[in-house]
Protein backbone atom coordinates (compact mmCIF):
# COMPACT_ATOMS: atom_id res chain seq x y z
CA UNK A 1 0.00 0.00 0.00
CA UNK A 2 0.82 3.52 -0.38
CA UNK A 3 2.54 5.77 2.24
CA UNK A 4 0.80 8.97 2.66
CA UNK A 5 2.18 11.75 0.92
CA UNK A 6 2.60 9.82 -2.39
CA UNK A 7 -1.18 8.95 -2.05
CA UNK A 8 -1.86 12.62 -2.09
CA UNK A 9 0.56 13.22 -4.92
CA UNK A 10 -1.33 10.72 -7.06
CA UNK A 11 -5.25 11.67 -6.31
CA UNK A 12 -3.76 15.06 -7.15
CA UNK A 13 -2.26 14.14 -10.61
CA UNK A 14 -5.40 12.08 -10.88
CA UNK A 15 -8.13 14.57 -10.51
CA UNK A 16 -5.78 17.11 -12.75
CA UNK A 17 -5.92 14.75 -15.76
CA UNK A 18 -9.58 14.04 -15.46
CA UNK A 19 -11.05 15.03 -18.61
CA UNK A 20 -14.74 14.46 -18.23
CA UNK A 21 -16.85 13.77 -15.16
CA UNK A 22 -18.97 10.51 -15.08
CA UNK A 23 -22.62 10.28 -13.73
CA UNK A 24 -24.91 7.75 -12.85
CA UNK A 25 -28.37 6.86 -14.84
CA UNK A 26 -30.21 3.97 -15.70
CA UNK A 27 -29.62 2.03 -18.65
CA UNK A 28 -31.74 -0.78 -17.96
CA UNK A 29 -33.66 0.62 -21.47
CA UNK A 30 -30.67 -0.94 -23.20
CA UNK A 31 -30.81 -4.46 -21.58
CA UNK A 32 -31.33 -7.06 -24.24
CA UNK A 33 -31.44 -10.12 -21.80
CA UNK A 34 -34.65 -11.72 -20.83
CA UNK A 35 -35.03 -12.90 -17.20
CA UNK A 36 -38.49 -13.78 -15.98
CA UNK A 37 -37.73 -14.58 -12.57
CA UNK A 38 -39.14 -12.05 -10.43
CA UNK A 39 -42.51 -13.23 -12.19
CA UNK A 40 -41.16 -17.21 -11.41
CA UNK A 41 -41.17 -16.08 -7.77
CA UNK A 42 -44.13 -13.89 -7.50
CA UNK A 43 -46.42 -16.85 -8.66
CA UNK A 44 -44.77 -19.39 -6.64
CA UNK A 45 -44.14 -17.44 -3.59
CA UNK A 46 -41.86 -19.18 -1.39
CA UNK A 47 -40.93 -19.14 2.80
CA UNK A 48 -37.93 -17.39 3.77
CA UNK A 49 -37.44 -19.73 6.71
CA UNK A 50 -37.16 -22.86 4.76
CA UNK A 51 -34.04 -24.13 4.89
CA UNK A 52 -31.35 -24.37 2.23
CA UNK A 53 -28.44 -23.81 0.59
CA UNK A 54 -28.11 -19.58 0.40
CA UNK A 55 -25.28 -18.68 -2.30
CA UNK A 56 -23.18 -15.27 -0.81
CA UNK A 57 -20.40 -13.99 -4.03
CA UNK A 58 -17.95 -11.04 -3.73
CA UNK A 59 -17.75 -8.25 -5.90
CA UNK A 60 -15.13 -6.15 -4.30
CA UNK A 61 -15.19 -3.29 -1.82
CA UNK A 62 -18.82 -3.78 -0.38
CA UNK A 63 -20.54 -5.62 -3.09
CA UNK A 64 -22.21 -8.73 -2.34
CA UNK A 65 -24.41 -11.01 -4.19
CA UNK A 66 -26.81 -13.33 -2.45
CA UNK A 67 -29.06 -15.86 -4.18
CA UNK A 68 -32.08 -17.61 -2.07
CA UNK A 69 -32.45 -21.46 -2.48
CA UNK A 70 -35.27 -20.83 -5.61
CA UNK A 71 -32.77 -18.79 -7.32
CA UNK A 72 -34.01 -15.30 -6.68
CA UNK A 73 -30.91 -12.98 -6.19
CA UNK A 74 -30.21 -9.25 -4.88
CA UNK A 75 -26.99 -7.87 -5.14
CA UNK A 76 -25.88 -4.98 -2.45
CA UNK A 77 -23.75 -2.05 -2.93
CA UNK A 78 -22.24 -1.97 -6.27
CA UNK A 79 -19.42 0.51 -6.91
CA UNK A 80 -18.32 2.97 -8.94
CA UNK A 81 -15.75 6.24 -8.74
CA UNK A 82 -16.77 9.12 -7.22
CA UNK A 83 -18.47 11.23 -10.00
CA UNK A 84 -17.43 15.04 -8.76
CA UNK A 85 -13.55 13.92 -8.82
CA UNK A 86 -13.27 15.30 -5.32
CA UNK A 87 -12.52 11.54 -3.97
CA UNK A 88 -9.97 10.61 -5.87
CA UNK A 89 -9.90 7.48 -8.43
CA UNK A 90 -10.92 4.38 -5.94
CA UNK A 91 -11.67 1.38 -8.76
CA UNK A 92 -9.79 0.88 -11.79
CA UNK A 93 -12.82 -0.57 -13.92
CA UNK A 94 -16.25 -0.20 -13.71
CA UNK A 95 -18.53 -2.66 -11.80
CA UNK A 96 -19.32 -5.57 -14.03
CA UNK A 97 -22.61 -5.56 -15.67
CA UNK A 98 -23.86 -8.08 -13.90
CA UNK A 99 -27.36 -10.03 -14.30
CA UNK A 100 -29.43 -9.74 -11.06
CA UNK A 101 -33.05 -9.39 -9.75
CA UNK A 102 -32.93 -6.66 -7.14
CA UNK A 103 -30.43 -4.41 -6.45
CA UNK A 104 -30.13 -2.49 -3.05
CA UNK A 105 -27.92 -0.05 -1.56
CA UNK A 106 -27.34 0.85 1.66
CA UNK A 107 -26.09 4.83 1.39
CA UNK A 108 -25.91 7.46 -1.41
CA UNK A 109 -22.20 7.24 -1.40
CA UNK A 110 -20.17 6.68 -4.88
CA UNK A 111 -18.72 3.13 -3.15
CA UNK A 112 -21.99 1.77 -2.66
CA UNK A 113 -24.79 3.28 -5.39
CA UNK A 114 -23.72 2.23 -8.43
CA UNK A 115 -27.26 0.58 -9.00
CA UNK A 116 -27.12 1.30 -12.88
CA UNK A 117 -24.62 -0.78 -13.55
CA UNK A 118 -26.21 -4.36 -12.40
CA UNK A 119 -28.51 -5.70 -14.76
CA UNK A 120 -31.83 -5.59 -12.42
CA UNK A 121 -35.22 -6.40 -12.56
CA UNK A 122 -35.70 -4.28 -9.47
CA UNK A 123 -33.73 -1.18 -7.70
CA UNK A 124 -34.44 -0.85 -4.34
CA UNK A 125 -31.95 2.06 -3.22
CA UNK A 126 -31.80 3.01 0.35
CA UNK A 127 -35.05 0.93 1.58
CA UNK A 128 -36.37 1.27 4.82
CA UNK A 129 -38.98 -1.51 5.96
CA UNK A 130 -40.42 -4.76 5.01
CA UNK A 131 -40.30 -6.38 1.17
CA UNK A 132 -41.00 -10.02 0.78
CA UNK A 133 -40.49 -12.02 -2.71
CA UNK A 134 -40.35 -15.98 -3.25
CA UNK A 135 -38.23 -17.40 -0.64
CA UNK A 136 -36.45 -13.80 0.63
CA UNK A 137 -37.60 -11.33 3.70
CA UNK A 138 -35.94 -8.15 3.14
CA UNK A 139 -35.52 -5.42 6.01
CA UNK A 140 -34.26 -2.41 5.48
CA UNK A 141 -33.01 -0.91 9.08
CA UNK A 142 -32.87 3.08 9.07
CA UNK A 143 -30.03 4.20 10.33
CA UNK A 144 -26.92 6.52 10.19
CA UNK A 145 -23.32 6.59 8.31
CA UNK A 146 -20.24 6.93 10.62
CA UNK A 147 -19.35 10.33 10.84
CA UNK A 148 -16.26 10.69 13.16
CA UNK A 149 -13.62 9.12 11.30
CA UNK A 150 -10.89 7.10 13.32
CA UNK A 151 -8.45 5.75 11.03
CA UNK A 152 -5.18 7.88 9.39
CA UNK A 153 -7.52 9.08 6.84
CA UNK A 154 -9.60 12.01 8.22
CA UNK A 155 -12.28 11.84 5.49
CA UNK A 156 -14.56 13.00 7.58
CA UNK A 157 -12.89 16.69 7.97
CA UNK A 158 -14.51 17.15 4.55
CA UNK A 159 -17.52 18.05 6.47
CA UNK A 160 -15.73 21.81 7.20
CA UNK A 161 -14.96 22.44 3.31
CA UNK A 162 -18.39 21.21 2.46
CA UNK A 163 -19.74 23.21 4.79
CA UNK A 164 -21.57 20.35 6.07
CA UNK A 165 -22.71 18.55 9.86
CA UNK A 166 -21.98 15.01 9.01
CA UNK A 167 -23.66 13.46 12.00
CA UNK A 168 -26.86 13.52 13.25
CA UNK A 169 -29.66 14.89 13.77
CA UNK A 170 -28.98 17.73 11.02
CA UNK A 171 -26.97 15.70 8.29
CA UNK A 172 -27.67 16.06 4.75
CA UNK A 173 -29.21 12.54 3.43
CA UNK A 174 -26.06 11.11 2.06
CA UNK A 175 -25.27 10.46 5.71
CA UNK A 176 -28.13 8.06 6.42
CA UNK A 177 -27.71 4.79 6.29
CA UNK A 178 -29.99 1.49 5.47
CA UNK A 179 -28.95 -1.87 7.02
CA UNK A 180 -30.29 -4.51 5.06
CA UNK A 181 -31.43 -7.64 6.63
CA UNK A 182 -31.59 -10.82 4.11
CA UNK A 183 -33.89 -13.76 5.19
CA UNK A 184 -33.50 -16.45 3.14
CA UNK A 185 -32.62 -20.43 3.40
CA UNK A 186 -33.35 -20.23 7.04
CA UNK A 187 -30.82 -17.84 7.49
CA UNK A 188 -30.39 -13.98 8.66
CA UNK A 189 -28.12 -12.14 7.04
CA UNK A 190 -26.97 -8.33 7.66
CA UNK A 191 -25.14 -5.68 5.24
CA UNK A 192 -23.98 -3.28 7.69
CA UNK A 193 -23.39 -0.43 4.92
CA UNK A 194 -20.94 2.11 6.25
CA UNK A 195 -23.29 2.87 9.54
CA UNK A 196 -22.11 4.40 13.20
CA UNK A 197 -20.87 1.18 15.51
CA UNK A 198 -23.43 1.97 17.93
CA UNK A 199 -27.06 2.20 16.15
CA UNK A 200 -30.38 2.93 17.78
CA UNK A 201 -32.50 0.63 19.49
CA UNK A 202 -35.00 -0.34 16.93
CA UNK A 203 -31.94 -1.12 14.78
CA UNK A 204 -29.67 -2.99 17.39
CA UNK A 205 -32.90 -5.01 18.24
CA UNK A 206 -33.04 -5.91 14.58
CA UNK A 207 -29.43 -6.87 14.78
CA UNK A 208 -29.41 -9.22 17.57
CA UNK A 209 -30.76 -12.58 15.93
CA UNK A 210 -28.94 -12.31 12.74
CA UNK A 211 -26.63 -15.56 11.66
CA UNK A 212 -24.38 -13.72 9.33
CA UNK A 213 -22.65 -10.26 9.66
CA UNK A 214 -21.15 -8.67 6.74
CA UNK A 215 -19.07 -5.67 8.13
CA UNK A 216 -16.02 -3.14 7.20
CA UNK A 217 -13.00 -4.88 8.49
CA UNK A 218 -9.84 -2.95 6.99
CA UNK A 219 -6.41 -2.15 8.07
CA UNK A 220 -6.70 1.75 7.41
CA UNK A 221 -10.10 1.78 10.12
CA UNK A 222 -11.68 3.75 7.61
CA UNK A 223 -15.38 3.32 8.87
CA UNK A 224 -15.19 1.24 12.00
CA UNK A 225 -12.48 0.62 14.36
CA UNK A 226 -11.04 -2.98 15.54
CA UNK A 227 -13.10 -2.30 18.95
CA UNK A 228 -15.67 -0.71 17.08
CA UNK A 229 -15.72 -4.47 15.28
CA UNK A 230 -15.38 -6.59 18.29
CA UNK A 231 -17.65 -4.91 20.41
CA UNK A 232 -20.38 -5.72 17.76
CA UNK A 233 -19.69 -9.06 17.61
CA UNK A 234 -19.82 -9.43 20.97
CA UNK A 235 -23.45 -7.82 20.97
CA UNK A 236 -24.88 -9.26 18.20
CA UNK A 237 -22.93 -12.87 18.56
CA UNK A 238 -23.42 -13.91 15.48
CA UNK A 239 -22.20 -17.35 13.57
CA UNK A 240 -20.72 -16.07 10.82
CA UNK A 241 -18.55 -12.88 10.30
CA UNK A 242 -17.40 -12.05 6.60
CA UNK A 243 -15.14 -8.51 6.19
CA UNK A 244 -16.42 -6.27 3.51
CA UNK A 245 -15.06 -2.29 2.54
CA UNK A 246 -10.76 -3.71 2.38
CA UNK A 247 -8.64 -3.31 -0.38
CA UNK A 248 -9.11 -6.00 -2.68
CA UNK A 249 -6.13 -6.43 -5.64
CA UNK A 250 -8.02 -5.81 -8.94
CA UNK A 251 -11.18 -4.57 -8.15
CA UNK A 252 -9.98 -1.45 -5.90
CA UNK A 253 -7.31 0.92 -6.81
CA UNK A 254 -3.87 1.80 -5.57
CA UNK A 255 -5.00 5.45 -4.62
CA UNK A 256 -7.79 4.22 -2.52
CA UNK A 257 -7.43 4.97 0.98
CA UNK A 258 -8.33 1.28 2.23
CA UNK A 259 -6.13 -1.03 3.64
CA UNK A 260 -6.71 -5.11 3.44
CA UNK A 261 -8.47 -6.90 6.15
CA UNK A 262 -5.58 -9.28 6.55
CA UNK A 263 -4.33 -7.75 10.09
CA UNK A 264 -7.60 -8.18 12.05
CA UNK A 265 -8.13 -11.36 10.62
CA UNK A 266 -5.05 -12.70 11.14
CA UNK A 267 -5.83 -12.12 15.01
CA UNK A 268 -8.95 -14.48 15.11
CA UNK A 269 -9.25 -18.20 16.11
CA UNK A 270 -11.85 -19.38 13.84
CA UNK A 271 -11.18 -17.99 10.56
CA UNK A 272 -11.64 -20.20 6.74
CA UNK A 273 -9.58 -18.37 3.92
CA UNK A 274 -11.39 -18.69 0.65
CA UNK A 275 -9.97 -19.64 -2.41
CA UNK A 276 -13.14 -18.34 -4.56
CA UNK A 277 -15.42 -15.76 -4.75
CA UNK A 278 -18.10 -17.75 -3.57
CA UNK A 279 -19.46 -19.33 -0.31
CA UNK A 280 -22.24 -21.77 -0.14
CA UNK A 281 -24.11 -21.61 3.02
CA UNK A 282 -26.97 -23.01 4.97
CA UNK A 283 -28.23 -23.39 8.91
CA UNK A 284 -26.73 -27.13 9.37
CA UNK A 285 -23.20 -25.68 8.13
CA UNK A 286 -23.57 -22.37 10.72
CA UNK A 287 -25.75 -23.59 13.75
CA UNK A 288 -22.42 -24.70 15.75
CA UNK A 289 -20.63 -21.55 15.04
CA UNK A 290 -19.97 -18.65 16.67
CA UNK A 291 -18.21 -15.62 15.15
CA UNK A 292 -16.53 -18.03 12.39
CA UNK A 293 -15.00 -15.53 10.14
CA UNK A 294 -14.85 -16.52 5.96
CA UNK A 295 -12.43 -14.07 4.84
CA UNK A 296 -12.62 -14.02 1.14
CA UNK A 297 -9.06 -12.49 0.74
CA UNK A 298 -8.25 -11.03 -2.74
CA UNK A 299 -10.88 -13.58 -4.63
CA UNK A 300 -13.86 -11.48 -6.13
CA UNK A 301 -16.21 -12.21 -9.01
CA UNK A 302 -15.30 -10.92 -12.33
CA UNK A 303 -18.65 -11.56 -14.17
Amino acid sequence: MLNRKTFFVMVALALAGSASVVYSHSDSWKFTENNNNVIRMQTKGGNPQKTGNVKIEFYGHMAFKITSPQGLSIMIDPWRNDPSGAWGLWFPKEFPETPTDIVLSTHAHFDHDAVYRTHAIMVLERMAGEFKLGDVKITGVAEKHMCKSKGWYKWTEAAKEFNQDFCPPDNFLHMDNFIQIIETGGIRIAHWGDNRPLPAKFADDALKNIDVLIMNIDGSRHILSYEDIDSALKRYNPKVVIPGHYYTKGASSVLTTLSTADEWVNRQKDVVRLNTSELILNPDKIESLTSRIYYFGMNHAKK
